[in-house]
């Protein structure tokens, strides 16, 4: 006789449960790089469509000011904590946020984007405090999210990666408070600062994982190690932006391109350190190793730009929004929702020109204003990028929504 079924049938997931069991709140790169190359694409757009005057800027906050906050604390911001909360369990053997809790993380992040679009005319700025509270909350999430995964294996070595992303918070929240205060040069150099910050991030970023990547994708005998320029790159790019800030908002007699240019030849020393011909054959390769190397050109650009009168700072600043933090982000989307979903790290071609698209975009957006009309360069920069992110989503959303093929969780 067969032996009677006792146990009770499992009830169906309904509702959030199901939905908080969806592939894409499985680690926080999943709706984070959704989320910001979706960003990327549209703010840009709308950036587009203000340049050629097919749509009219009716918000209280000036647009280069929404642009600005949109392409680094939005975009940047997120794709930023994405990796981080997602490398951190890695580093520590700590599960990082997941489920319910993420998709709230992300919903604070994307009502964020919206509320800059709320109009009351009886309370103009209504839209602003409500990004401020919603902005913050989310980088306290995330913030506090990465040091309790830090912190309970006391992973001090990624200490300063958290200092960064509190920076990053303050300076948000200050650069908001500032734009309520109709204080738009500060505001400015604030945004400014905080780009700077965001290099600092990609310097230790980079030292962390372009050595390691190029050893393991050209399966080198051991990775490039550079400790003593390492510490002095992170001191001196600590330095330099402190005086770029103080320059901004106190001090004015105060020029920090000196600094900047010490930064700026640490960073090429090291990108020659790591160099190998080898990796001009790889596209997830070449792609950060040419970003990285952007970076120590920009800030030679910047340093020009505030010794002399060559260059207007924006457009400096611009080859390292565009050329180094845009194009690295699409490196390493592209290579993390490969490699985090146990996909081969092998991308179609249609990737390799996305990511030529963005250099090509930075160029044109801070070199060509030198020969060209500016509107018509900005344009030009703009199209190229629109069709990069395009490019990217095309490849990437099937694989940020669908389970890991390996089976496991992630």
């Amino acid at each position: 006789m067969r032996p009677i079924n006792l146990q009770e049938p499992e009830t169906p997931k309904k509702g959030i449960l199901a939905f908080s069991k969806s592939p894409v709140w499985m680690l926080a790169f999943r709706p984070f790089f959704l989320m910001g190359a979706m960003l990327a694409l549209v703010s840009v757009g709308y950036w587009l469509l203000i340049l050629t005057g097919y749509t009219a800027w009716e918000l209280t906050i000036p647009a280069t000011l929404w642009h600005a906050h949109e392409m680094l604390f939005g975009f940047a911001g997120v794709v930023a904590v994405g990796f981080l909360l997602t490398a951190a369990q890695t580093w520590t053997g700590v599960p990082s946020i997941s489920g319910t809790p993420l998709i709230w993380l992300t919903f604070i992040w994307l009502a964020a984007r919206f509320c800059f679009f709320i109009l009351v005319p009886d309370f103009a700025n209504l839209n602003l405090y409500l990004v401020m509270i919603l902005q913050l909350i989310w980088w306290l999430g995330a913030i506090a999210t990465l040091a309790n995964m830090l912190f309970k294996v006391k992973n001090k070595n990624n200490y300063p990666l958290l200092a960064v992303l509190v920076v990053l918070c303050a300076l948000n929240t200050f650069y908001l408070a500032l734009i309520l205060n109709h204080d738009v040069q500060y505001a400015l150099a604030t945004v400014d600062t905080a780009v700077l910050i965001m290099t600092l991030l990609i310097g230790i970023v980079a030292g962390r994982v372009i050595p390691f990547f190029t050893a393991k994708g050209l399966q080198l005998a051991k990775q490039v190690s550079t400790p003593k320029i390492d510490i002095a790159l992170l001191y001196s790019s600590i330095l330099a932006i402190a005086l770029f800030f103080i320059s901004k908002l106190f001090l004015n007699d105060i020029n920090p391109a000196l600094g900047f240019t010490l930064v700026a030849v640490l960073h090429l020393i090291r990108s020659y350190f790591w160099w190998n011909k080898g990796v001009l054959n790889v596209p997830l390769l070449w792609s950060l190793h040419i970003s990285y190397f952007t970076l120590s050109v920009g800030l030679f650009l910047v340093a020009l730009s505030l010794s002399s009168e060559l260059i207007p700072f924006q457009d400096a600043l611009h080859l390292i929004t565009i050329g180094t933090i845009g194009m690295m982000i699409l490196a390493m989307m592209t290579r993390v929702s490969h490699g985090h979903t146990g996909r081969p790290l092998v991308i179609p071609h249609f990737m390799a020109v996305a990511f030529a698209l963005v250099m090509v975009a930075g160029i044109i957006r801070s070199l060509f204003p030198l020969f060209i009309e500016s509107y018509l360069a900005w344009q030009l920069s703009a199209v190229l990028w629109l069709v990069a992110f395009l490019l990217f989503l095309i490849h990437c959303i099937p694989i940020l929504t669908r389970p890991r093929i390996d089976g496991r969780r992630g």
